[in-house]
């Protein structure tokens, strides 16, 4: 995929263009409850945290939240936003994150392990910072466990284009079993609509999703042709909901002693 400069292109639209309702967000907060302990306060790291659209949410519910992006002005933006008094955010990626090793009892990772450049690299700097039995929350796009919204055949090369975008989810499992992880689940939660056609049309024209990156001009034109036209019909219509998948791993445990 071409690589995404936030500071650049996407920063100031993303918290508007990406937000989520209070349905919405409680929708994910109960999946992420379901995959980890019961006890409270739990350590977490919210990594390519964007514009913080989840961690004061995680603060509030799980415990104090470092969120970990590497856009300046998306961080700008998420502290901003954000006045919880668990939640701060740090200068860092995937492959190289400030904190301390065995320092979080959980990490989300919310649609950017695609941006991850260095992914086995990654892998091993998350075993780093979450203890023993820590769990990694991966709401990732899969090749072959691909939802399909419905906007995306309006484009050329819609489906191709954005499938393109990611790992098959056994390349994943692979890479991350190998390195000593285990997996805990894998399952699809199905997130409330955005609204009315008109409202997610209004969303999409800001282009905050990486897809739209992948596709030139004149198939974008095309595309947000075709979408206009279409929710033209009946632009108050509810917006069709969708699976996502969201896969759960663990951090190895020691080997007790014989």
């Amino acid at each position: 995929m071409r690589r995404i400069d936030y500071d650049t292109e996407q920063h100031q639209n993303y918290a508007r263009g990406r937000a989520l309702s209070e349905q919405q967000l409680r929708t994910w907060i109960s999946a992420f409850e379901a995959v980890l302990p019961e006890r409270r306060p739990l350590e977490g790291l919210d990594v390519g945290s964007g514009t913080g659209r989840f961690t004061p949410a995680l603060a509030r519910t799980f415990g104090p939240v470092t969120g970990v992006e590497p856009s300046v002005r998306m961080r700008s933006v998420a502290e901003e936003q954000s006045r919880h008094p668990d939640v701060r955010y740090l200068a860092g990626s995937a492959e190289d994150m400030p904190v301390p090793s065995g320092s979080a009892d959980y990490a989300l990772m919310f649609l950017s392990w695609h941006h991850v450049q260095d992914k086995p690299r990654a892998a091993k700097e998350l075993a780093r910072v979450l203890r023993p039995g820590g769990r990694l929350l991966l709401r990732a796009n899969f090749r072959d466990h691909h939802p399909r919204p419905w906007w995306l055949d309006h484009f050329p090369r819609g489906f191709e284009a954005d499938a393109a975008l990611f790992q098959p989810l056994h390349e994943v499992i692979e890479m991350f079993t190998s390195d000593g992880w285990r997996v805990v689940s894998f399952g699809m939660v199905t997130e409330p609509s955005y609204g009315t056609l008109g409202d997610m049309l209004e969303r999409l024209r800001l282009r905050t999703l990486s897809f739209f990156s992948q596709l030139s001009p004149d198939e974008l034109e095309a595309g947000f042709r075709s979408l206009e036209q279409a929710v033209a019909a009946d632009p108050g219509a509810p917006a069709p909901v969708f699976s996502e998948p969201l896969l759960t791993l663990e951090r190895s445990r020691p080997t007790a002693p014989r």
